[in-house]
């Protein structure tokens, strides 16, 4: 049976057209996928991403989460030491394959918040629970099921975000990228991220999840665009932003997906996959491509041909901010940023070139 987010009833009565994802039954778009994503890039959008799993970890100077999460993790939470401080990272498997990325937020010594994929949420938690017993036996997981998330994105999210929710101004005004807090409201204690997966700048409210609808439709009442998961992919693919099971996943290591800044080989602390990853030699890359020739859009799994030899599509689409077709590829090591490879489309060949991720960002187009 599909699992709802507490804002399902309303997507039902928006219209949405509904869909499987992650186990979730997920609206789609309200309409029309390319006018949602030209809102956020053009004003703001909101998302249900409830189906996103928090999960809080609590601790004791015992069983401090802060020293498990230095061998769970890739990333080093040391750089974590103001409260309310995010940082993102790939949660790894020994042999160094993702198992899920993650943002892991500090909040106290006693108390940290991961918010992790739909489709993995289980399978971490697991994964986690069987870490934490041969490391931290006292620490306690806790997935926050009683809890919504609505993500509002867009360069005027922040503004109108105040207006719908007037008690976040003053503590969110001076709020930085990949920091949250937490304020006491109208729709009871919010927690509010400036984080997103976008390219645009917003906020991540996690909202009481009997309060989600009275927030959605405050959210609503100042023109923010309800926005569903087309719009979703096709901006976080021109912000260069992975999607895990596509562009990463258990098979494929971090280094070979683009995922290089969120492993910390530098500190002396051993992490699950550490050794793995010391012992790596990369054969692929991830790189982006844009589309050259006319007569087709580039989708994930598509052939790609190489001067250095073979390489597949992890994710592609018709970008509607650039009018262009764009993606995501796993290419051999060999192959350089302004190379001219062919993708497979439909029986063609078609001739595409190698650029560097991000594609757009904060409404700017940033390859030719």
């Amino acid at each position: 049976m599909q699992k709802i987010t507490p804002l399902h009833a309303v997507h039902r009565q928006a219209g949405a057209r509904m869909v499987d994802f992650g186990g979730f039954h997920m609206p789609v778009h309200y309409g029309s996928q390319v006018d949602e994503h030209h809102a956020v890039r053009r004003d703001a959008g909101m998302f249900d991403v409830s189906h996103m799993r928090i999960v809080d970890l609590h601790g004791s100077a015992a069983n401090a989460p802060r020293a498990f999460l230095r061998h769970a993790l890739a990333n080093n939470v040391d750089k974590l030491s103001v409260p309310g401080k995010a940082l993102y990272s790939c949660l790894l498997r020994e042999d160094a394959g993702v198992l899920d990325d993650l943002i892991v937020y500090f909040l106290r010594e006693d108390f940290f918040r991961l918010v992790v994929n739909a489709a993995t949420a289980d399978d971490d938690i697991a994964w986690l629970s069987t870490l934490a017993a041969e490391r931290a036996p006292g620490l306690r997981i806790a997935p926050r099921t009683d809890l919504a998330m609505i993500a509002v994105q867009g360069p005027n999210a922040r503004d109108k975000v105040w207006r719908a929710i007037p008690e976040s101004a003053a503590a969110t005004s001076a709020l930085k990228p990949f920091n949250a807090v937490t304020v006491a409201t109208g729709f009871g204690e919010l927690f509010i991220a400036r984080t997103g997966y976008t390219g645009e700048d917003g906020f991540e409210l996690v909202v009481p999840a009997q309060e989600a609808e009275a927030a959605w439709r405050a959210l609503e009442a100042q023109g923010i665009a309800p926005c569903g998961l087309g719009a979703r992919d096709t901006l976080r693919l021109e912000a260069g932003m992975n999607l895990y099971g596509q562009d990463m996943d258990r098979f494929v290591n971090p280094l070979e997906s683009g995922l290089a800044w969120t492993v910390d080989l530098v500190a002396e602390r051993d992490f699950v996959g550490k050794a793995a990853l010391v012992a790596a030699k990369p054969e692929r890359q991830l790189v982006g491509v844009v589309l050259q020739d006319a007569g087709g859009v580039l989708r994930a799994h598509q052939r790609i041909h190489t001067g250095q030899g073979e390489g597949e599509m992890t994710s592609g689409t018709f970008s509607p901010t650039m009018k262009r077709s764009i993606g995501l590829a796993r290419v051999p090591i060999g192959v350089r940023i302004g190379d001219v490879v062919h993708v497979e489309v439909r029986d063609r060949r078609l001739a595409a070139r190698v650029v560097k991720p991000p594609f757009v960002r904060q409404g700017k187009v940033l390859v030719d």
